[in-house]
């Protein structure tokens, strides 16, 4: 191993030494290091230098590249778990490349949905010596009875990429197939590899529940971090808030051309599409040198781009999330970051991946597309400076992923329920599991409970006479298999192509809107609609023109209350960096009209203007928590003053437009902010079974509820599964209303969507706060973009935009007096 890093020129760091040695001691723990620091090589050394100590030493050397053509079963040693698709082909490349050096005659093989038939043969004959998956992957593996000896046999586990598995369903499951695979085993080592955290040491229990002392080991410190901030003219127009940025594409464009290589990220699909097609316009070198990457473009499409940025024959890739995660590009030179980043941590992945090389800082470009989010840069940069990153809790109690779970291994060969009960609780997500909810997931699987009980297709599990639990339905296991994971699905549409092949796919309820020969932009191209059919939009090249940009659910991004929490601060901090200087004018008109937020101090604004008062309010908390604080004023509010009211939300506060004019006075607004009853006036402001209603969806399909349709059937549309879950979730209301899946629906509803956690210390937290009430007749910066907001849900003989901007030049016309 040394003479094979001598050879490359490099020399093992500290951390890797590490993790080898624990790794040969029978240890497992948990890497914390950031992308590109030599993470691959610390996680798969230990295995590596295992069978180095194995080898015989008379024994030759076999050639590098040399593969026997057959291997027995059960050679599996080494199980690597990836978060994305994406990432599973470089990392398997970044594994061959040691082995093959040491002369080891390991198989690398893929077992993920974009997999060859070769490796998926050799994945189901476990003939691997590596494999690389996905949790949905591994999880389909244990599907099969034959498996489990192969599994058994395995010496190690990599969890790559950790932090990005650990805050979702995804890493639940996964859990639950650590659990088994450590019953198969009890010797298995498992390491996991994740990015800084804010909840690290929760990060490592949740992993590795069983070993409450496991190390957590620290690679390198984070790379140094530059950010720099494309600004506007001092004499320029700038937008208050709600663009896309597209003014600043002269000056994206120029710096793009200062480098050779560029990574430019997008936080939606659709921006992503809109910057590539602007882009397009103006780009002054080959088209096929700029490229397009985002989850709903068609593999291939991705492969070659990812591929130009490796050889270097694409200079500019226009990206979303898609590319956040660990796929070596060492050739890229910049980082480009259109909008706010949202988060810390996000900003800190995307900047790691310029100069990705062990020892090289970090630098990310930011383009601004409104004034606000340059106070959210500088916010960032501060946050880094002081090592402040979000955390990310692991979700607890997620009994639709565990009824998934027992069918899965009922249908690999069975359970027994104590056994199992046992093994699931040894996990970070269940550890808390009662027995009665032990029951109801059992009735659930065996008879979708009460209510269900006299259907056919919820009996998916039988209880043998010997207590064995086991799937005998050969449909039903089928149908399992196809729907074995957590991501729900969007009701997606596949693109293709009339003459050539598929672009990917786009939501259901975009292209139904559409009519044949309507236009719309995607993969990068001008599509014109053919026909719609089987769930395949059929399309053709349009020769001239423009078209609309697919929208896609869950685009909105909202601001991590760690960055929110550093804007605040920011808004009072002495203007000492770039971006707080460019904006200094448009803080000082803030300053003059009203005032300054600030930590401890609560600034509400209650503008007077025509069309009728607003109330805003600026606790800094996000957008879900706001949206959820305005239902809630909104009905304590609408009892001390009979009333109707209006609201929007964005991440800085809310804004509350009563129907009839009213007066509220300091006294009002300390009475609307008690935590008190907060359940229950969230359960009376809130339609909380719609709400529920939607979530159910969801956690119907992961449970099994809402089984996919068979191969050679057209796929239901998603239309037809929402009739389906709304149905089923009416029955059970009705005929079983304490059924697991509507209590997890409730508890979901608060947790995720409400984030009554968050919403109940934000209650609290501003409470303590200094109240600073502001009577004014004009808007102010920070008040406009939350009024703009709110009117776009308002019927008006005047176009919106038309409003907005009307409204802008005179707040412009006193920033610039």
């Amino acid at each position: 191993m040394r003479a094979w890093f001598e050879a490359q020129g490099w020399t093992a760091a500290p951390f890797q030494r590490e993790v080898w040695k624990r790794y040969l001691a029978g240890e497992s723990g948990l890497l914390q290091t950031p992308t590109g620091s030599g993470k691959t090589l610390a996680a798969i050394g230990g295995p590596l230098l295992d069978a180095l100590a194995s080898m015989p030493r008379h024994s030759a050397t076999p050639k590098p590249g040399k593969r026997p053509t057959t291997r027995p079963p059960g050679s599996l040693k080494v199980l690597w778990i990836t978060p994305l698709r994406a990432l599973a082909v470089d990392t398997a490349r970044a594994l061959r490349a040691p082995i093959e050096a040491l002369g080891l005659d390991w198989v690398v093989a893929m077992r993920t949905g974009d997999a060859s038939a070769r490796d998926r043969r050799l994945a189901r004959s476990g003939q691997a010596d590596v494999l690389v998956t996905t949790p949905e992957s591994l999880s389909l593996l244990q599907s099969y009875a034959d498996t489990a000896p192969q599994l058994a046999q395995l010496q190690c586990v990599i969890v790559d990429e950790w932090h990005e598995l650990l805050g979702n369903k995804r890493g639940v499951l996964l859990q639950l197939a650590l659990a088994r695979l450590r019953r198969l085993n009890p010797a298995l080592r498992i390491w996991g590899v994740s990015a800084t955290l804010g909840n690290l040491d929760e990060a490592r229990d949740a992993l590795l529940p069983h070993l409450p002392d496991a190390p957590l080991v620290a690679g390198v410190a984070p790379k140094r971090f530059t950010l720099d901030t494309l600004l506007p003219g001092e004499d320029e127009r700038f937008p208050w808030g709600g663009h896309l940025g597209l003014a600043q594409l002269p000056r994206v464009l120029e710096r793009l051309m200062r480098e050779r290589t560029s990574l430019l990220f997008a936080n939606t699909r659709s921006q992503a599409e809109l910057w590539h097609r602007a882009l397009n316009a103006v780009w002054p070198e080959a088209p096929e040198t700029l490229a397009l990457h985002h989850g709903s473009l068609d593999p291939k499409l991705r492969a070659a781009a990812e591929e130009g940025l490796r050889d270097g024959s694409i200079r500019c890739v226009v990206a979303t999330s898609s590319l956040d995660l660990g796929v070596d590009f060492p050739a890229v030179d910049q980082v480009l970051q259109i909008g706010s980043p949202k988060g810390v941590s996000r900003l800190l992945q995307r900047a790691g991946r310029a100069r990705h090389r062990p020892g090289e800082a970090g630098h990310v470009v930011c383009v601004p597309t409104h004034a606000l989010e340059l106070v959210e840069y500088a916010a960032a940069r501060a946050a880094v400076a002081a090592g402040t990153i979000e955390s990310r809790p692991p979700p607890v109690l997620s009994l639709d992923v565990l009824a998934q779970h027992c069918v899965t291994l009922a249908l690999g060969g069975g359970f027994e329920a104590d056994a199992l009960l046992g093994e699931v609780r040894d996990t970070h997500a269940f550890r808390a599991l009662d027995d009665t909810a032990w029951r109801a997931v059992l009735d659930f699987i065996v008879q979708g409970g009460a209510a269900l009980a006299h259907y056919p297709d919820f009996r998916r599990v039988v209880r043998g006479d010997d207590g064995i639990y086991r799937v005998e339905d050969r449909r039903i296991a089928l149908r399992h298999r196809l729907s074995i994971g957590t991501i729900a699905s969007d009701g997606s549409v596949r693109v293709k192509l009339m003459r050539g092949g598929g672009l990917g796919s786009v939501e259901e309820s975009f292209i139904g809107r559409l009519r044949p020969r309507d236009r719309f932009q995607f993969a990068g191209r001008t599509l014109e609609l053919v026909r719609l059919e089987d769930m395949t939009a059929y399309v053709r090249v349009a020769k001239s023109g423009s078209g609309t940009v697919p929208k896609w659910s869950g685009g909105r991004m909202a601001l991590s209350g760690t960055l929110a929490h550093e804007v605040e601060r920011l808004f009072e901090a002495p203007r000492d960096v770039p971006e707080l200087r460019s904006i200094g004018r448009l803080l000082d008109l803030q300053q003059r009209l009203s005032a300054l937020p600030a930590p401890g101090r609560l600034l509400v604004e209650w503008i007077h203007v025509r069309g009728g008062r607003h109330l805003f309010l600026y606790p800094f908390a996000g957008r879900q928590v706001h949206e959820g604080l305005a239902a809630l004023w909104s009905l304590r509010w609408g009892r001390r003053h009979p009333n109707s009211f209006t609201f929007a939300a964005n991440d800085y506060g809310l804004v509350l437009s009563p129907a009839q004019d009213v007066e509220l006075d300091v006294d009002d607004i300390v009475a609307l902010l008690t935590p008190d009853s907060l359940l229950e006036d969230l359960r009376e402001s809130l339609n909380l079974a719609e709400l529920a209603r939607r979530q159910f969806r969801d956690i119907a399909r992961v449970a099994g509820l809402l089984p996919p349709s068979l191969p050679g059937r057209a796929p239901r549309s998603m239309r037809q599964l929402q009739a389906s879950s709304g149905l089923l979730f009416d029955v059970l209301r009705r005929h079983d209303p304490d059924h697991m899946l509507l209590a997890l629906a409730e508890r979901e509803v608060f947790a995720a969507q409400l984030e009554v956690v968050r919403l109940r210390e934000t209650l609290e937290d501003c409470s303590g706060r200094a109240l600073s009430l502001h009577a004014l007749k004009t808007f102010t910066p920070m008040s406009f973009p939350l009024w703009a907001e709110s009117l776009r849900g308002q019927l008006s003989t005047e176009d919106w935009r038309t409003r907005v901007q009307r409204a802008a030049a005179q707040l412009e016309k006193r920033n610039r007096g």
